[in-house]
């Protein structure tokens, strides 16, 4: 089963413009609804394998990435389509909703 990729601000812009829809969860360590939606995130990357790219972005050991997306509440959940933003959630929320938002984009 896929795992979502690790995304750092050194392989950021490569990730984005894959010709796939992509789902970036903004996390970190201390956060606690950020470990609710972890393992959800995880499991949608299983499920997405070969439709979609999911990535997690750890906003403390990639302050760059988060800062050009005015990163302020974590978990955000941005949704890209051809390296632009199409989509975003903020805050954990069930899996249905995160499904919900992937599919409109494939």
């Amino acid at each position: 089963m896929a795992k979502a990729i690790e995304i750092t601000d050194a392989n950021f812009e490569e990730i984005i413009n894959s010709d796939q829809p992509i789902l970036v969860d903004f996390w970190a360590e201390w956060c606690g609804p950020c470990k609710m939606i972890g393992p959800v995130v995880e499991e949608i990357a299983g499920e997405y394998d070969g439709k979609a790219v999911v990535g997690k972005v750890d906003v403390d050991a990639n302050p760059g990435v988060a800062s050009k997306f005015g990163i302020r509440s974590i978990p955000t959940l941005l949704f890209f389509k051809n390296g632009e933003i199409v989509d975003k959630q903020v805050g954990a929320v069930p899996k249905a909703v995160l499904s919900q938002k992937l599919e409109a984009q494939i």
